[in-house]
């Protein structure tokens, strides 16, 4: 049985789902789709042409939905879609896209927004991605699936962080991270590989140490960085982790890749 505090105010036209919880002073706009089973737990505002997937819980004066923070947008109904079962913290803020990134912003299933995380207008974030307190997204972002990005982190616009990469807390990180990265400091450098995260992902020995050799020999060989990439693409089959990433350097890019800090003698 869905249930409306007498405090919330819930606009004619938005579609409420089965068995959702709208606490004390929440606003939801005309435009608005809660899906089945979502809890606000109160103080929530939802505006815009928002859709939010089932289960989900959001806490006291999460925004979404609003207009971008774009000086291009002039009120055209783009759209924020949230997926499901995702957990979105006190003070969240995530906008609608604008109409020269596509009109969308997109979010995926089972992830875990804390205190105070922004998600920029057309970014693309993927499923179980947790954004530490603080942290925040530019515009037009892409975040690939079981990506940790930590506190206090402020990712620039247009930038790409692959899937089960780590930022590392306080960062800006203003250069493509590789899927599996580990990416830290004020100007985000690659640290290594998100092992943890990958021993999380049930990676064997084995996977592990291909993955690693590939990015050794990748980004700590002799040479230019396209002579190296050149030599170990024909091994990128060796493990999927390693044809990810290979694919995800070829692919076309608005911004930097992200390399670790090397001695001379091994930068090339």
């Amino acid at each position: 049985m869905t249930r409306i505090d007498p405090a919330a105010r819930i606009e004619d036209g938005a579609i409420i789902g089965d068995d959702v919880t709208i606490g004390p002073f929440c606003t939801v706009g005309k435009d608005a789709v809660i899906g089945n089973g979502c809890r606000l737990i109160s103080h929530v505002s939802i505006t815009g042409h928002t859709s939010i997937g089932a289960g989900a819980t959001i806490y006291p004066f999460a925004s979404l939905g609003g207009a971008p923070q774009s000086f291009a947008y002039r009120g055209e109904p783009t759209r924020l879609e949230i997926g499901e079962n995702c957990t979105i913290r006190e003070s969240v803020t995530m906008g609608t896209g604008t109409v020269g990134g596509g009109g969308l912003t997109k979010v995926g299933d089972r992830c875990f927004f804390m205190a105070c995380t922004h998600v920029g207008h057309d970014c693309r974030v993927g499923n179980d991605v947790v954004m530490a307190n603080g942290a925040v997204l530019g515009g037009h972002c892409e975040v690939g699936d079981f990506v940790f990005i930590g506190g206090l982190s402020a990712v620039h616009q247009f930038t790409r962080i692959g899937a089960q990469a780590m930022i590392s807390g306080v960062s800006g990180v203003a250069a493509d991270v590789i899927p599996y990265g580990f990416a830290i400091g004020q100007r985000a450098v690659l640290e290594g590989l998100n092992v943890v995260g990958m021993r999380r992902r049930k990676f064997s020995r084995e996977r592990l140490h291909n993955v690693r050799d590939f990015y050794q020999r990748l980004f700590l060989g002799p040479g230019t960085f396209a002579e190296r990439f050149d030599a170990v693409k024909a091994d990128a089959g060796r493990d999927p982790a390693s044809a990810e990433i290979a694919a995800f350097i070829e692919h076309d890019r608005k911004r930097p890749l992200c390399f670790p800090v090397v001695a001379p003698a091994q930068a090339g």
